[in-house]
């Protein structure tokens, strides 16, 4: 008697299964690496806007000469709301209607820094450096701390550090609190167009950190 060999294969119902799971597998994957990359970037990005706080910081403690030999001067940070997908490092060479917002230093050969008036002038103050955010990631928000209370929607906002005091000058919308009220820390929030934020919080004595929240209201 002749046997008989059956040969059994994939059915299309298994097939079906198999692909439908295969896609399944390869969509979650996707995701998930999008949404990493996404986190990664917004990160790196606040860690960029600190790492450039932490630079002009240290060009005006150490009395940093600029492209345009310009010694001994405060060197800051500036952020405009109008401008959401840029902000700048600065050197603080303009006195604006006379006044000063730091410690004197009358001469360029003195220790201390010369006046400035601790906010950003465009074609007044030395432009050191521009920064353009990549990636559809934009500054959101701008705050400013005074009294333990935060205060955001600022239209702009300046930090400025100088010799020998060690402290940073916080201001927002063009306007340098007065001495026996300071700002004593700010915000910058930073979102992705994918969803995300992160806020780069700078206080009075020069500490910069990055937090995964919305600034403080």
């Amino acid at each position: 008697m002749e046997s008989i060999h059956t040969h059994r294969g994939f059915t299309l119902i298994e097939l079906l299964v198999v692909t439908a799971i295969i896609l399944v597998v390869t969509a979650i994957t996707i995701t998930s690496q999008a949404s990493f990359n996404k986190t990664v970037i917004l990160a790196n990005t606040a860690y960029d806007i600190a790492l450039a706080t932490r630079s002009a910081e240290n060009f005006g403690l150490g009395g940093h000469s600029n492209n345009n030999s310009i010694e001994n001067v405060g060197y800051g940070v500036h952020f405009d709301i109008g401008e959401q997908n840029s902000f700048l490092i600065f050197a603080d060479t303009y006195t604006g209607s006379g006044g000063s917002c730091h410690p004197p230093g009358s001469v360029l050969d003195s220790p201390d820094t010369i006046y400035g008036d601790c906010v950003y002038t465009a074609g007044k103050d030395t432009l050191v450096n521009p920064y353009t955010l990549e990636n559809g990631i934009t500054i959101n928000d701008l705050c400013v701390q005074k009294n333990s209370s935060w205060t955001c929607g600022q239209l702009t906002l300046d930090v400025v550090f100088s010799r020998p005091n060690g402290d940073a000058i916080i201001s927002s919308n063009g306007s340098v609190p007065p001495p026996s009220s300071p700002y004593t820390k700010a915000c910058i929030a930073v979102i992705s167009p994918q969803g995300g934020v992160r806020a780069v919080l700078i206080d009075t004595l020069g500490e910069i950190n990055v937090d995964n929240s919305p600034c403080p209201s």
